[in-house]
């Protein structure tokens, strides 16, 4: 609100907020934070976001997935699926999360 004195979040904050609250053993689509952050449709927006996070903020951002529950760029998904596999996170023999079992409902 303008005037009021109280800031509002930017988007990416929105994200980062929410990605903040991801549970351990759940993950979240690109698409799902969009939803959650106010901006239906805008995956690639959370996508920008987090490439952009804050090392600073420790986010837990490999508990963000493709809705299709496939992993971030193949550098660094070797390392995101060991991660989610020690927390719990099953995995498809396709080598996609099954987003049945463990996708976070917000």
């Amino acid at each position: 609100m303008k005037g009021s004195g109280v800031s509002e979040q930017s988007f990416p904050e929105k994200v980062y907020a929410i990605v903040r609250q991801i549970p351990s053993g759940k993950v979240a689509s690109y698409g799902m934070v969009a939803l959650l952050a106010g901006r239906l449709g805008a995956a690639r927006a959370v996508g920008r976001a987090m490439r952009d996070v804050p090392r600073r903020l420790k986010l837990p951002c490999h508990r963000v997935t493709k809705s299709d529950g496939s992993l971030t760029e193949e550098i660094f998904a070797g390392k995101q699926r060991r991660t989610l596999e020690r927390e719990g996170i099953k995995f498809k023999n396709s080598g996609r999360v099954d987003m049945e079992r463990c996708e976070w409902e917000g």
